[in-house]
């Protein structure tokens, strides 16, 4: 179990292996400037806003992820079979179908029940709470540092290809 970061809740528990990140950006100045050489693994990012769709792109690919973007979860649905990701960012608040309803649909399918989900949006208590019932893995909070998004999405995929590598054995999501 870990610890709930909203402010005013302490005490209230989250079931394990579900991640919510909440930090702040910082002033002005570069965050990232090193590029990774090779491939870290492939990420979905899905938002309707093409501008933090470009800033999350831009971050991933800078620590050497390949990243295919789609513009709302119906177009989420529509590719990640084609595109085969290890790791899926989803926006809340979209047009015709929204993170949640991704989510739920992507954990529906045995084909991609396991793959990892981060949801990254204002991350208030209820899209905490309806993130969870969904099966999303992590939470990152909009305005979110480059750092923390590059480290939750890095620690789901490397848990995707330790599931993946175990022949025989159920993948485990860590949720209780």
């Amino acid at each position: 179990m870990i610890r709930n970061p909203f402010a005013g809740e302490e005490g209230v528990v989250r079931p394990q292996g579900v991640e919510v990140a909440k930090t702040r950006t910082r002033g002005l100045g570069s965050t990232y400037s090193r590029v990774v050489p090779g491939v870290s693994g492939r990420v979905l990012v899905v938002d309707d806003n093409k501008v933090i769709r470009q800033l999350i792109k831009v971050n991933l690919e800078l620590e050497g992820f390949e990243v295919v973007t789609a513009n709302d979860g119906a177009e989420c649905l529509d590719v990640v079979h084609r595109v085969a990701p290890d790791v899926i960012t989803l926006d809340v608040v979209m047009p015709r179908l929204d993170g949640f309803g991704a989510a739920a649909q992507l954990r529906a399918d045995p084909r991609t029940r396991d793959l990892p989900v981060a949801i990254v949006s204002a991350c208030t208590q209820q899209e905490v709470e309806a993130g969870i019932a969904a099966g999303v893995d992590a939470f990152i909070a909009k305005p979110f540092e480059p750092a923390e998004l590059v480290r939750v999405v890095r620690r789901l995929a490397e848990g995707k290809d330790r599931r993946d590598g175990r022949k025989g054995a159920p993948a485990g999501r860590g949720r209780g």
